[in-house]
């Protein structure tokens, strides 16, 4: 799954609400986040997946932040010297056995890398046309730009099978064949591949309204909601 956010700079904001999203889509297993050579990414990273643990009764102080066990944090440093491109990969966070089990079950092969994430970029770019290198076609408002990425992550997610998520299933003597795979059907979000027709067209609901104490009377964008949605 994709997340994605936008600013005008990468700074310690943006990639705090980049975090928050790979926070809320992590699930209750193994989690391998490679990042390249701003140190910004580690504090960012390293907070957002850390929990407070409770004081014990009578004890003051600050809560103890203890770091989810399933989680590897690797840095990838890219350097260039006399021509010669070096390459420093770092862990970070997590055990070398855990790294290297989560790079076995998605790759197959291979080292610590940024790969993944530049293939990404590189889709992005190519679907996108502000994003082009040297292009004429600019996005001259941020909400166009976050706007027209979202749209994008949308359709990866839902719309477009990826050859490394396909499963090989076995048809008897006949051999096997691959199971194609979405991003959202290899995270139990959907159980079909989406059309853009769908995505285009589906209507999601607000979330829930909670009724805040105090008087007087509903404002009427809320009443005209609870009427259509029933809440």
């Amino acid at each position: 799954m994709t997340g994605r956010a936008v600013s005008a700079n990468r700074d310690t904001t943006l990639l705090q609400q980049l975090a928050e999203q790979v926070r809320r889509m992590a699930l209750c297993r193994p989690l391998l986040i490679a990042v390249d050579g701003l140190n910004t990414y580690l504090s960012v990273f390293r907070n957002a997946f850390r929990t407070g643990l409770p004081r014990s009764k009578g004890q003051t102080g600050r809560m103890t932040l203890v770091e989810w066990p399933n989680i590897a944090i690797v840095q990838v440093i890219k350097s260039k010297q006399a021509g010669v491109l070096n390459i420093k990969r770092v862990i970070i966070q997590g055990q070398q056995a855990m790294i290297e089990q989560i790079i076995q079950a998605t790759q197959g092969k291979g080292m610590i890398n940024t790969a993944y994430i530049e293939r990404l970029n590189a889709t992005f770019r190519q679907r996108l046309a502000c994003l082009f290198r040297r292009t004429r076609h600019l996005a001259r408002h941020q909400m166009t730009l976050q706007t027209s990425m979202y749209i994008l992550g949308c359709v990866y997610n839902f719309c477009d099978f990826h050859e490394s998520l396909r499963l090989r299933l076995s048809v008897g003597w006949h051999g096997f064949r691959w199971v194609q795979r979405t991003p959202a059907l290899a995270a139990h979000l959907t159980d079909h591949r989406w059309s853009l027709q769908e995505l285009l067209t589906t209507k999601t609901p607000p979330p829930p309204w909670i009724k805040k104490q105090g008087r007087g009377r509903l404002p009427s964008r809320l009443l005209l909601r609870r009427a259509r949605y029933g809440f």
